[in-house]
């Protein structure tokens, strides 16, 4: 009897042992989605902590409201914790760099990577828009039905019922250039930087494109990936371009929950690029297309290992070559603790920047005269990669283009077929349509089916004449 009773303690203990682990490794994705995001909220949109949790954080998974967080201005860091003691995780806020998760490396350590940034220009207040922040559409006028329009921009912001969960934020509307509409709910404003999350992917390809145009990267030649370079390793054949069309073959689940790679890249990684390099071939490449965060990040890892390897150097290449020369002075993507750049999710940018780089894209990569982007590299971008069953990728880009068979199979059948967008977590999306000479931006945090992107973007367009 004793020892029947000995080895039910036994197998007892082993029970709440392997619970616990599996709670405390589930809640770490909580601790530090929390921590991460209310840092970059708080120390960078200056948004209130307890307003952002509530708001933005807690519908996001029910175990999140198990999660508490303590914000700590003196270091600019946030902590948060799952049922007030498990799991902690800290996120810390530098100055031009913005919030890191500060995993496996200390807070003073993150603090030494920010070292000479680059200053960013003022904002220009006197030109147009985009040159400039003033704002005139007047000579739009005849081409823009401006009291429909203000009816559908009001409606974007009105919730459908006492429980929905939209929470539109900010949303612009440009029209041959020009913005021609534009509102923002309180305490957003044309200064505050706004989180894009997967909408970053298309701004990493950009900078892959402006070190194509330089010559320091060549889109169809092998990916300088360090890790793979061993003999004998078929990951060596990967070319740049195949991990840009995310069909590089690699076995990266995008799976956004415990002990999944979607999750453990992005809250129990030190570096993320690292994370992904390591996974094995899962196909042929390109014999398989889908989505994946961990090839965006290696890209980035990519792109600042050749402009010197260094945090702030590529920080410095991304204001220099692609943010300051449109305009997009508020535009930063933030780091994991390894100093390299979260190429798939971390961009933050006020409404206004993001519809700038949707204007780039529509002018073919050109602003105001001088070129950006590598010519071409629009087009290829813009390009179905030939396995996405319904057309609707490119390289880091997303589509609406539809099956080579059938057109009308497509994401937003009732949208033009030219429409193409960068697409990010809680319903984000810079819609760009050259068709129509547009760029439309709608930012938020929606935590339910109560948003549709096809519905709004069809009711704007059918307020302009072109």
């Amino acid at each position: 009897m004793k020892n029947k009773l000995k080895i039910l303690l036994i197998v007892l203990v082993i029970i709440v042992g392997v619970v616990i682990y599996m709670l405390n490794t589930a809640l770490i994705i909580g601790s530090g989605y929390t921590a991460k995001y209310l840092c970059s909220q708080v120390f960078m949109a200056d948004r209130d902590a307890d307003v952002v949790f509530d708001q933005d954080v807690a519908p996001t998974h029910p175990l999140f409201r198990f999660v508490s967080h303590q914000v700590n201005p003196a270091d600019q860091t946030v902590t948060a914790r799952a049922f007030g003691f498990l799991s902690p995780a800290t996120a810390v806020y530098r100055e031009g760099c913005g919030c890191t998760l500060a995993v496996d490396t200390s807070v003073a350590e993150l603090v030494q990577q920010c070292q000479n940034i680059a200053e960013r220009p003022a904002r220009n207040e006197i030109d147009v828009w985009p040159k400039g922040e003033r704002v005139d559409g007047g000579n739009l006028s005849a081409d823009v039905d401006f009291n429909r329009l203000h009816t559908v921009m009001q409606d974007a912001f009105r919730e459908p019922s006492d429980t929905s969960m939209r929470n539109t934020q900010a949303i612009v509307v440009i029209y041959k250039d020009r913005i021609i509409a534009e509102k923002y709910q309180e305490p957003f404003t044309t200064d505050t930087p706004m989180l894009g999350w997967s909408m970053t992917k298309s701004v990493t390809n950009a900078l892959v494109g402006i070190l194509v145009r330089k010559g320091q990267l060549k889109r169809y030649q092998p990916a300088p990936v360090k890790a793979w370079q061993t003999a004998g390793d078929e990951r060596g054949d990967i070319t740049l371009d195949q991990m840009l069309r995310m069909s590089s073959g690699l076995d990266f689940e995008e799976v956004y929950a415990p002990f999944k790679d979607a999750t453990d890249l992005l809250y129990n990684s030190k570096s993320m690029a690292d994370f992904a390099a390591a996974k094995p071939l899962r196909t042929k490449p390109d014999t398989e297309w889908y989505y994946s965060s961990g090839t965006s990040n290696i890209l980035a890892r990519i792109v600042r290992d050749k402009v010197g390897g260094t945090l702030a150097d590529v920080i410095n290449f991304a204001q220099k070559e692609l943010f300051d020369p449109i305009g997009m002075v508020s535009a930063l993507i933030e780091a994991d603790a390894s100093g390299s750049p979260v190429g798939s999710s971390y961009m933050y940018a006020t409404a206004r920047d993001w519809a700038r780089f949707g204007v780039l894209i529509k002018n073919d990569g050109i602003w105001n005269g001088t070129r950006i982007l590598p010519e071409g590299w629009v087009r290829y971008s813009l390009t179905p990669t030939p396995l996405a069953p319904k057309g609707e990728y490119g390289a880091q880009f997303w589509l609406n283009a539809g099956a080579k068979d059938n057109p009308q199979n497509r994401e937003f059948p009732s949208l033009p077929p030219d429409m193409a967008y960068l697409s990010g977590f809680n319903l984000q999306i810079v819609a760009i349509i050259p068709s129509r000479d547009s760029v439309i931006v709608r930012l938020g945090a929606t935590h339910d089916d109560s948003w549709s992107h096809e519905k709004f973007i069809g009711d704007v367009l059918a307020c302009i004449n072109s």
